[in-house]
């Protein structure tokens, strides 16, 4: 299924009230068990279930019904005209409602702890109560139990919530471990209290510090998540509300959503363009640096294209739109790069795995940890207790659900502001382990802008004759030679024939009926393997133009050679450099092409290229892609056309550059809108350094429980210490996600 039907068919639902991997799996659990459901993918750093249904299809009722039963929830966007800001709104009220909980825990924790402190330090030098007489609250237990009630009731309501709608899906998670923790600590002192135990001594303030400290964590994450999301927002606001419509001679402002195809919209000096279509009136230069990449300003005449979004240097425009909506470029890139954040990662198995079985282990230390300090450490009841509950908090697995998925919207949006639209986190992956990296030629390191340089016709024969002939047969063709013969025979003003019995050979040249004569116009090889032979003179003249990087059209009338033309296709400006920074980050440099092997060694010697594959036909060019794969080496292909389509399929990681043809961009894994080759370069550094990233938070999060767990068994571990290391896992983890956003691809 390609992409946009994929797009088209699947359901996105906003999931409420997930707090770490446990409630990915329940949310993932309860969605697949209903019928017609194919796929299913939950991100909690997006907070967004992704419903791909099958044959027989789902309602999406029945969908939001079965998250609600699983005890989550669903914001209703089906009515909202911005559905983004209704989701924008509810993490902002998510925010609020955290802040809110945290001045609570603040207003009481505080007193609360002074208090416990205040009463270690009377037991220690009772002269203090007499010289500080606010000392005196500490003889009152019943003050102690009042603050920490009023924050386990307020603060712990949340999490106790959450316990039981893990419960009810026969898991646990999180919620289940902070409950477990601060409800122990405040059950055993509430028993104390009421002279239920034996032992003297409550630990209120444990209860409370640890939900006021684990609230703190849990705003700051929110916080956290919420900047991640900004690459989206930004390229949401980059398009205009309002545009001018020209109608009958006059200027009407309108609504973008309420524009036409068709519709003529004037575009001033300094505003931005409303909407994908063609300069219809005007000359201007157009920064399109936010969604391709390129730094420089394009210039744009009459008849070129123009991006939605995209903004107006200097010159008064006339867009004819053609392009709107859903259709629009921006939308696209849009709706790409929020696949790509809710994709789920192929290293996210290993997290999901890890998880999957380990809050039930934690729940098992825990009662180790409680019965062996009863019974192997002869500890009294208050001290096992408390040693179990540090086990509980110091394991929430909070940052092993978030290593992955937070690493991958900054990743995936910072991209997205460089013109490196990655279409899944496996594509973005995948770079990491590339070795190889191969480049089509034409429209990849040249500019596929091809023009005619030279023309040497055989005796009997004018320059004239031989380019009308020529150009006649290529009519018929699309590729970019033709094209250049067809500008060149304009420009010398000749009258071209209509061909009759045209013929494409793929990769080889054109054969057609030209006033009568049998006409071919291709490659040397092409007219030597159809018995045509050139005589010296003009193979002579085609060595030295494949010599000199050009690609060499041989031409014949009815079986006999009658002249050589000479194409060149300019290198773009910052190929070399590409070629420089793929080879300076570790990478073989390979140039794929269906050019004759002299001109394709001329070219790769001017960019520093060592190996090149010539004359390699369309057809053969993901079997080019499959001969480097060989051994198991990971190759990159990086192509602009049709016929790259396969060859972009075949490669670990397949590239489409220069907005290339649609075929080519739903074949690749990565599209790069604008035509720079430095943003391959760029891309595989951003992905490398996204998945730099994504190791480093799940060694934290994986070593961070490794070591603290057997620390909080072993009795080293309080539990407000506990608490506070656990809350700042989770916000180091996002943070060190959030560093991504200070790179600076190519720089």
């Amino acid at each position: 299924m390609s992409s946009a039907a994929k797009a088209a068919n699947e359901i996105v639902l906003p999931v409420t009230g997930m707090t770490c991997a446990a409630c990915v799996r329940n949310v993932e659990r309860a969605l697949k068990r209903q019928p017609g459901v194919r796929e299913v993918s939950v991100n909690l750093a997006t907070e967004r279930a992704s419903i791909l249904p099958g044959p027989e299809g789902v309602e999406r009722e029945t969908l939001v019904g079965a998250v609600e039963k699983a005890g989550y929830g669903v914001l209703d966007l089906q009515d909202e005209a911005v559905p983004e800001d209704a989701e924008r709104e509810a993490r902002e009220a998510a925010i609020l409602q955290q802040t809110r909980l945290l001045r609570v825990g603040l207003v009481f924790t505080v007193p609360l702890a002074a208090l416990s402190m205040a009463r270690h330090l009377t037991l220690a030098a009772p002269d203090l109560a007499g010289a500080l007489p606010w000392l005196a609250w500490t003889g009152w237990p019943s003050v102690f139990w009042l603050l920490a009630t009023v924050v386990v009731v307020v603060l712990g309501r949340q999490y106790a919530f959450g316990a039981w709608r893990a419960l009810r899906n026969g898991s646990a998670n999180m919620d289940t471990l902070v409950t477990l923790g601060s409800g122990a600590a405040y059950v055993y002192s509430v028993a104390a209290l009421g002279g239920l135990l034996a032992e003297t001594g409550e630990y209120f303030e444990t209860a409370a510090v640890i939900l006021t400290l684990i609230t703190l964590g849990k705003l700051l994450e929110a916080r956290a998540r919420g900047r991640s999301s900004e690459a989206i927002r930004r390229l949401m606001q980059l398009a205009p509300q309002k545009a001018v419509v020209l109608r009958d001679g006059e200027e009407h402002v309108v609504p973008v959503s309420a524009l036409q195809v068709g519709d003529q919209v004037l575009v001033r000096p300094g505003g931005r363009i409303p909407v994908d279509g063609a300069v219809f009136e005007g000359d201007s230069a157009v920064d399109e640096s936010l969604l391709t990449g390129e730094s420089l300003p394009v210039d744009k005449t009459p008849g070129d294209e123009v991006i939605g979004a995209t903004l107006n240097i200097h010159g008064r425009l006339v867009i004819e739109a053609r392009r709107l909506g859903a259709d629009s470029a921006l939308a696209q890139i849009i709706r790409m790069v929020e696949e790509a954040q809710a994709s789920r990662a192929p290293i996210q198995r290993v997290a999901d795995r890890v998880s999957g079985v380990f809050v039930p282990i934690v729940l098992v230390l825990a009662l180790l940890t409680f019965f062996g300090w009863l019974t192997i450490g002869q500890a009294n009841l208050a001290q096992a207790l408390t040693h179990a509950v540090a086990v509980l908090v110091i394991a929430c697995p909070c940052a092993l659900g978030l290593a992955t998925p937070t690493a991958i919207m900054v990743g995936t949006g910072l991209g997205a502001e460089n013109g490196i639209l990655f279409r899944n986190s496996a594509a973005l992956e995948n770079t990491r382990g590339l070795q190889v990296i191969a480049l089509d030629k034409t429209g990849t390191l040249t500019l596929g802008e091809t023009r005619l340089t030279a023309l040497q016709a055989a005796p009997g024969w004018s320059d004239a004759q031989l380019l009308r002939l020529a150009a006649s047969a290529e009519r018929g063709s699309e590729h970019p030679l033709a094209r250049s013969l067809l500008v060149a025979a304009q420009a010398r003003h000749l009258d071209l024939a209509e061909p009759n019995a045209f013929r494409s050979e793929a990769g080889m040249g054109v054969r057609a009926t030209v006033e009568g004569r049998q006409v071919l116009a291709g490659s040397l090889a092409w007219l030597e393997h159809e018995g045509i032979a050139l005589d010296a003179g003009l193979a002579q003249s085609a060595r030295s133009l494949q010599e000199r990087g050009q690609t060499t059209v041989a031409v014949a009338v009815d079986g006999r050679g009658i002249g050589v033309l000479g194409i060149a296709d300019a290198l773009r400006p910052a190929s070399r450099e590409a070629v420089g920074a793929l080879r300076a980050a570790g990478l073989d440099v390979v140039m794929l092409t269906g050019d004759n092997r002299n001109t394709a060694q001329a070219i790769a010697a001017q960019l520093g290229i060592e190996e090149v594959r010539a004359e390699v036909l369309p057809q053969d060019k993901a079997a080019a892609i499959e001969a480097l794969q060989a051994g198991g080496v990971r190759v990159a292909m990086v192509g602009d056309g049709i016929n790259d389509a396969p060859a972009l399929a075949q490669a670990d990681v397949g590239m489409a550059i220069g907005g290339g043809a649609d075929i080519a961009m739903e074949a690749a894994d990565l599209t790069l809108p604008g035509a720079d080759p430095m943003a391959v370069a760029r891309a595989i550094q951003l992905g490398r350094a996204t998945m730099r990233t994504i190791y480093q938070n799940l060694f934290w999060a994986f070593i961070y429980n490794l070591l603290l767990i057997p620390v909080a068994m072993l009795g080293a571990l309080v539990p407000v210490l506990a608490a506070a290391a656990m809350a700042f896992s989770s916000v180091f983890v996002v943070s060190n996600s959030l560093r991504l956003r200070k790179l600076r691809p190519g720089g």
